[in-house]
């Protein structure tokens, strides 16, 4: 490992002797076409960054909330959870990627936008707060669509047909609907460092590879390349009933897409193939690199 990733290590573990939650899952959520990044910590809380919070409601990531909690016209509306203390104290401290970070829960964003619209609705707003609750209604209502969108997904099971769907416009972006013309797309070197790596010889007396050199290629390049790419080849490019494929895998990989991600992914890992002494340190540095959707991702030890 560098000097970075131990640092890292070290870091996270501190973190963790102190009682800080880390976050497990990482993304930006679109909020009245603002996206602000958010997390989901090991306890199960959803937060989103802090600065980011100020910005969606203030259009300046730049200080704290605290200043527009003062105004005494507000006070009687603060949500209970901010009231006499400093939202700094309020924020939720946690772990992600080995830094400390500090954010709130995404309910808290409802709470602050509903403490404007309270307001206004009481007419004391002060003329400089009136386009905070506008901006408060326009996300309130931007959180309202999403909501609502997401209960019927949930209620009728679409959520598992747009998930599927998703991935299957990526999938369709990186194959064709009919495969190519044979090109070479695997140089020479990918397979005498895999000989090397395994100690074969290479090459073979009669020129062919093992059985098994086509499950390696797999393995190290279509199962990494993108999740669910070497179910849909699969799929795309079926064994005949001898047992046989009519085309190479590659044939069906997009010109604009599909390619030139297959070519970066196979140089990617014939580097780590001439880094590596052994496949097993080999095997270690693809997991560490291009884990495949659903690996648990090891740590490299000296």
């Amino acid at each position: 490992m560098t000097s970075d990733q131990r640092s890292a290590i070290a870091r996270k573990a501190a973190l963790k002797r102190a009682g800080i939650p880390s976050a497990t899952h990482y993304g930006r959520v679109h909020i009245g076409g603002t996206a602000i990044p958010c997390a989901v910590l090991e306890d199960g809380r959803r937060v989103v960054v802090q600065r980011h919070v100020v910005g969606l409601l203030t259009g300046n990531q730049k200080g704290g909330l605290d200043r527009y909690f003062a105004a005494t016209n507000i006070a009687p509306y603060v949500p209970a959870k901010f009231a006499g203390v400093s939202l700094d104290d309020a924020a939720i401290v946690f772990e992600a990627e080995g830094q400390k970070a500090h954010g709130y829960e995404g309910e808290d964003i409802v709470d602050i936008c509903r403490m404007y619209l309270q307001a206004r609705k009481a007419d004391v707003l002060l003329p400089n707060q009136i386009q905070l609750a506008e901006r408060a209604e326009i996300i309130v209502l931007s959180l309202a669509k999403l909501g609502i969108t997401a209960l019927i997904d949930e209620a009728t099971g679409y959520q598992e047909v747009r998930d599927r769907r998703a991935l299957q416009a990526l999938l369709d972006k990186y194959l064709r609907q009919e495969h190519a013309a044979w090109a070479k797309r695997f140089p020479d070197e990918f397979y005498r460092e895999m000989f090397r790596l395994r100690g074969w010889s290479y090459p073979t007396p009669g020129g062919s590879r093992p059985g098994v050199v086509g499950i390696y290629t797999n393995d190290l390049v279509y199962e990494r390349l993108a999740p669910g790419l070497l179910q849909e080849l699969e799929s795309r490019n079926p064994k005949t009933d001898a047992g046989h494929r009519k085309t190479k895998h590659h044939q069906w990989m997009t010109a604009d897409v599909g390619d030139p991600a297959l070519a970066n992914h196979i140089h990617a890992v014939m580097g780590m193939m001439r880094a590596a002494e052994s496949w097993d340190q080999f095997m270690r540095l693809m997991d560490r690199a291009y884990p495949k959707k659903g690996q648990q991702i090891p740590l490299l030890i000296d």
